[in-house]
């Protein structure tokens, strides 16, 4: 009888046992899950308040916002080929931000490839820019000059709540509207690019203005043609 007792006793004992050691380890488990859940979270707020694009810069599309923007401090006393290709990359930014609401929004197939070859387009210099950059201008800090000629004028059609309004259109009046907005920011390139072919310093950046030149302005033409053959 004494032995039956001692084995139940053993029996409970280490049921209780498990059950103590059990929680403990649960509880860590959660405990540990949590605290890298929140540190996630703030390792991703951290660095999403200290680039560059921070969240504040961006709307509710994942699209810059160009409603505050201003130039970078001292930038105007940076090379001028730094300035460029610095000011140029982000006026380009524009015009994607542009053509991909146009992709997703347009019924017109015309203007909707006409949009996906500005994005084609235009990442392609933007790559070849900050390729540039980083071999002419590494370390250096960001030049963005909004008083280059060309760059407020090329992009004051998206301040404000121009862009808003836009993206709220639809029809005839979206298209008529991208129309507008597109072909002022691509008579700001071409005023820019015109100057680089003057201030420029590296040959490879006045190629690149005399293509934006030749692109941008038959890109005009056709927008042009379209604005008046659609508002019929």
């Amino acid at each position: 009888m004494k032995t039956i007792t001692f084995a139940v006793a053993l029996s409970v004992a280490a049921i209780a046992f498990a059950a103590c050691g059990t929680a403990p380890t649960t509880t860590n488990t959660n405990t540990r899950t949590n605290t890298a859940v929140v540190n996630s979270n703030t390792n991703s707020m951290m660095n999403m308040n200290g680039s560059t694009m921070n969240a504040n810069s961006m709307n509710h599309n994942g699209m810059m916002n160009h409603s505050d923007m201003k130039s970078s401090p001292n930038a105007a006393s940076a090379p001028y080929d730094l300035q460029f290709l610095d000011t140029m990359t982000h006026h380009h930014q524009g015009a994607l931000d542009m053509a991909k609401v146009a992709v997703e929004k347009t019924q017109n197939q015309e203007l909707k490839a006409f949009a996906q070859k500005i994005i084609a387009d235009q990442n392609k210099e933007i790559a070849q820019m900050k390729d540039w950059r980083e071999k002419w201008f590494a370390g250096k800090q960001p030049a963005m000059n909004m008083e280059m000629p060309g760059m407020g004028d090329g992009m004051k059609m998206m301040m404000g709540d121009k862009m808003k309004k836009w993206e709220a259109t639809s029809g005839k009046e979206f298209d008529l509207m991208f129309l507008d907005m597109m072909t002022s920011h691509h008579e700001g390139a071409t005023v820019m690019s015109k100057e680089a072919l003057t201030k420029a310093e590296r040959p490879e950046i006045k190629t690149l203005a005399n293509q934006i030149i030749k692109a941008q302005e038959e890109e005009i033409k056709r927008m042009q043609a379209w604005k008046t053959a659609w508002s019929k």
